[in-house]
């Protein structure tokens, strides 16, 4: 199953996607300049590629991507202003 949702936050709309998959669904949620992901997901690829992105571990849901905190972030996301420790929800804005 995939779940597709749009999230205003900061004044700002996000597209979030949830696919689930085995041995944990697979979850991000993307901005104007880059994405909030959950820990399936590589920071190391994102600083590859010169993105803007912070990853949230022990995620199940888009609820949990937001309310949890950040416990890696990229190159690029730490030049934006994301800290690891902020919430997702937080995150969100440099995003």
């Amino acid at each position: 199953m995939i779940q597709i949702e749009t999230i205003a936050e900061n004044g700002n709309t996000y597209t979030a996607v949830k696919i689930e998959s085995t041995p944990a669904p697979i979850i991000i949620i993307t901005g104007r300049t880059g994405f909030l992901m959950c820990g399936y997901l590589d920071i190391q690829a994102a600083d590859r590629l010169g993105s803007i992105a912070a990853s949230v571990s022990g995620v199940q849901s888009i609820d949990d991507l937001l309310n949890k905190e950040v416990s890696k972030v990229s190159v690029k996301g730490r030049e934006a202003g994301i800290r690891e420790g902020m919430k997702g929800r937080e995150a969100l804005k440099f995003i």
